[in-house]
């Protein structure tokens, strides 16, 4: 398929956080974009502001016609996460049009630059905004697909050339299956979406199976102690590249940075957490690849200010500390526990997590509560479905059950308010992937007092 030929482009599920970033980008390049999703958010509201027409109710009669007369030149994306019997998915699909996948065209975009993919169960979309950051600052010519927002440039979508590309290669579904990279790394290989996979075996052999997809030449940077071959990077071990002198001073980490050529002293990074530190070292790793000098590339590390919901802090004052997190799994429940601990010791902490998928909830239940016991006080939602159907007996209340903290409680988002104020913690933790985030705001609201 060549993209040059392609002047419409039409989304089902615009408002997801990939689907929008390929959404700016044919609309940069002055493609017509349009598109439907299920829900109006703060993501679709830019879109839409940004001249993008995007309607909410599934329903081929809302599509605008300069899509549906051009079958020749309209290209229609959509999201695993649309069903198949989605009425517009079907008119498209029965009518001859050009359907692909979101990761199929962000493969196709990204083919025929230098192109640098981020791949792990966890740890993608902090790592890619960190190595898009560090190539921009370093005056790289790339374009930035990313799973986030980006509080450097308040965007996930960054367009300053396109001879480098910067890609979250995203297990779910295979997607990351479409990718050619020149450079890829591995953050993480735990098990998860187990819904697609089957077990954490198929999980690993896939990944193997995406480390054969660099172009000849290319480079793997590995987390030290993970079953693939790369150059390796990790703290305070016999990594290829590695993180030691790790020292804490008014919340930022600084340390010593060593490559296999050369030794960098004093490095600073300000996002919470060794997980981060992590990412943050992989992320220079390579961007060195794409030539960037290692000092200034140090220099930038320092001023990257984070991604939003990850590790995002909404208030931090003297009183009070509200975090929020994309955290939906029992690792990266760990890592926020761990990077509270070691930021804000011995303070009272109280975490509010909302599950993602029923299915998840169910493969990872003991996990779940084992991580979350962590918390001497903790508050549960409902499940947030997402794609998912309810599965019997798989339930929040089934998961407090499991939970071991002293004071746990299953509450509605109606109480989330009332219950913080009861509660009046120190450190306020909310985390989970579902629509918990839109909570952020309101609690940010009322508990601004203590900022």
């Amino acid at each position: 398929m060549n993209l040059t030929q392609i002047h419409k482009v039409y989304f089902i599920g615009i408002g997801g956080i990939g689907m929008s970033a390929l959404a700016r980008y044919f609309a940069f390049i002055n493609k017509a974009v349009g598109g439907y999703d299920k829900t109006e958010s703060p993501l679709t509201q830019e879109l839409a502001n940004s001249g993008i027409d995007i309607h909410y109710t599934d329903d081929i009669n809302a599509v605008s016609d300069e899509f549906k007369k051009d079958i020749e030149h309209t290209l229609v994306v959509y999201t695993p996460a649309v069903s198949s019997n989605h009425s517009e998915y079907q008119y498209f699909l029965n009518n001859g049009f050009t359907i692909k996948k979101r990761s199929e065209v962000l493969g196709l975009i990204t083919k025929d630059s230098f192109c640098l993919a981020v791949a792990g169960t966890h740890g993608k979309t902090t790592t890619s905004s960190i190595l898009a950051h560090l190539l921009k600052e370093t005056g790289v010519k790339m374009t930035a697909f990313l799973g986030g927002i980006s509080e450097d440039f308040n965007s996930n979508f960054l367009l300053e050339g396109t001879e480098y590309s910067v890609v979250e290669a995203d297990e779910f579904d295979r997607s990351f299956m479409q990718l050619t990279p020149n450079v890829a790394c591995v953050t993480s290989m735990d098990a998860d979406h187990l819904d697609i996979y089957g077990d954490a075996e198929e999980l690993e052999r896939t990944f193997v199976d995406f480390t054969k997809r660099l172009k000849p030449g290319g480079k793997l940077f590995v987390r030290n102690g993970l079953p693939l071959e790369g150059l390796t990077y990790g703290i305070e071990d016999d990594s290829d590249y590695c993180i030691r002198n790790i020292k804490i001073e008014r919340g930022t980490y600084i340390f010593d940075l060593e490559t296999p050529d050369l030794k960098l002293e004093g490095v600073e990074f300000n996002k919470p957490g060794r997980h981060n530190l992590l990412n943050g070292l992989v992320a220079f790793a390579m961007a060195m690849q794409a030539g960037s000098p290692p000092h200034r590339l140090a220099e930038a590390l320092a001023t990257f200010k984070g991604v939003q919901r990850r590790f995002s802090y909404r208030i931090k004052s003297e009183d009070f500390i509200f975090i929020d997190d994309y955290a939906h799994h029992p690792t990266e429940i760990n890592a926020v526990f761990e990077a509270i601990s070691e930021m804000h010791p011995n303070k009272k902490v109280l975490a509010i997590f909302q599950p993602h998928l029923f299915s998840r909830t169910r493969d990872f239940a003991d996990a779940f509560a084992k991580s979350l016991s962590q918390f001497e006080n903790v508050l549960l939602l409902d499940i947030y479905p997402a794609r998912e159907e309810p599965l019997k007996g798989i339930d929040s209340k089934w998961l407090l059950g499991k939970i071991k903290s002293s004071n746990k409680k299953l509450i509605s988002k109606e109480q989330i308010i009332s219950e913080i104020k009861s509660q009046n913690p120190e450190v306020l933790i909310t985390m989970g992937a579902g629509d918990i985030g839109l909570e952020v705001v309101k609690i940010k609201k009322e508990m601004s007092y203590a900022g």
